[in-house]
């Protein structure tokens, strides 16, 4: 009966000699299954492990295995007695060896996509920032880089607290990248920019014709869509005081409703919050639920802001001068010793973002692939003390950077509208794009990707 079966089948003792070879495994060897008999299975299959599975009476089930340049999937099963090896069974299941052959190229094929569809999910559904991104050589942000670390191995809620421009959403980004969830959605949400009107359905979803202006077809909310992954709540204090209690319940329970729905939803996601605010003092004035507040305050993380940890604002401006280079297609922007002093005897009340923006400023200012201290703005010196002085230059070069700072403010006081930014400039928006291409000033806002 064996021998009709289209299913190769190996039989050897427990020192994996042969002792039985089927017709349909032979003729696909092309052996004589009689002459088989008797010999060692490493010198009649190329590449076996029965003689290993005798050995440690380790069942292998679909193993790939190569046959003449084709795999197989096979089976590999220990007959024991007494708890002893006796015999080994050997398989390959398929009723041929071309279907076989098709099969195991297709398991091959599709494994090598798993792989592509992996990298391309990291780099379009997760984020920007992993934890190389957060730069720092204090103390402080060591130790808060560790603390990140071991809350990203978990699925607990993480809190992280900090001054607005300090890196939270950084922060969560490289959390959120380091954890197993990687490969799933990051969703955020900020708690400060919805209406109170409109959170509920932004933050469940809502079914279609639930309320007037609804899409009709429905809409998922950012719970749903951060299934598997992670839901990054931004300014969480800033959530409404009614939405507080929905929102305990959905983190405990991990199931929903949409609004206008009545079926329940599931929804396995790991929760990190931000917030500016101090939690603590907004539970004593009831702005902030106390049972939300402990099950979100499981991992807290405290973010110091940058004039605690003055020895990171030089390789932070170094970081960013990298990536402001990178974007704007230039060569490597350095820093001047006096202009690294400045930077240094200033305190910084909008922390990273704050340093950022002045470094952008700087960037498009200079003059020279170094930024000199002439190239930063006044008030940095005001605030710090610092008496901002330079070498005399031509007048020509000086009435340059003047049209050159104007254009910039102009542009940056009417949110880059170039109409509106030519127009307080009492010049034509024809003659605007001309300065603006002539001095290498960029024509969107910063924070907008082209």
């Amino acid at each position: 009966m064996v021998d009709h079966l289209q299913i190769g089948v190996i039989i050897t003792d427990q020192d994996g000699y042969i002792v039985y070879v089927n017709e349909t495994y032979a003729r696909f060897l092309d052996i004589d299954p009689q002459k088989a008999v008797g010999q060692h299975a490493t010198h009649v299959v190329a590449n076996t492990r029965l003689h290993i599975v005798a050995r440690t009476g380790q069942m292998e089930i679909n193993h790939p295995h190569q046959f003449k340049e084709h795999g197989f999937l096979v089976h590999r099963v220990p007959i024991k007695e007494k708890d002893q090896v006796i015999a080994v069974v050997g398989l390959v299941l398929f009723d041929s060896a071309s279907t076989a052959s098709r099969l195991a190229e297709k398991v091959s094929f599709l494994e090598s996509k798993v792989h592509l569809y992996e990298k391309e999910l990291l780099s379009l559904r997760s984020t920007r920032y992993t934890m190389d991104s957060i730069v720092g050589v204090s103390e402080k942000m060591q130790s808060l880089k560790r603390q990140a670390g071991r809350a990203a191995s978990s699925s607990l809620p993480v809190v992280i607290v900090g001054e607005s421009g300090t890196g939270k959403e950084l922060f969560a980004q490289a959390i959120h990248n380091a954890s197993p969830r990687r490969f799933y959605p990051f969703v955020r949400l900020n708690c400060a920019a919805i209406p109170k009107e409109l959170f509920e359905s932004e933050l469940f979803g809502y079914e279609k014709g639930a309320f007037t202006g609804a899409s009709p077809g429905g809409k998922p909310g950012k719970i749903e869509l951060a299934h598997h992954g992670s839901l990054f709540l931004d300014e969480i204090g800033d959530l409404p005081l009614e939405m507080q209690p929905k929102l305990l319940r959905v983190i405990e329970e991990k199931d929903f409703e949409r609004v206008g729905g009545t079926s329940l939803l599931k929804s396995d996601f790991r929760l990190l919050a931000a917030t500016n605010h101090n939690l603590e003092r907004m539970l004593d004035e009831n702005r902030f639920r106390m049972d939300l507040f402990y099950r979100l305050n499981v991992i807290a993380l405290q973010i110091p802001p940058l004039r605690e940890r003055p020895e990171d604002i030089l390789p932070i401006s170094r970081h960013l001068l990298l990536q402001i280079a990178q974007d704007c297609g230039f060569a490597e922007v350095t820093l001047d010793r006096r202009a690294q002093e400045a930077l240094l005897d200033y305190d910084w009340p909008g922390n990273v973002r704050e340093l950022s923006n002045v470094l952008e400023r700087a960037v498009h200012y200079a003059e020279r692939d170094s930024i000199q201290i002439s190239d930063l703005p006044r008030y940095l010196f005001k605030k710090a003390g610092v008496v901002r002085s330079a070498a005399p230059r031509p007048l020509k070069q000086i009435q340059h950077c003047a049209e050159k700072e104007a254009i910039l403010r102009s542009l940056q006081e009417t949110g880059y509208n170039k109409a509106r930014a030519a127009k307080a400039l009492g010049i034509h928006r024809s003659l605007l794009y001309r300065k603006i291409k002539q001095y290498g000033i960029s024509p969107h806002h910063p924070d907008l990707k082209t």
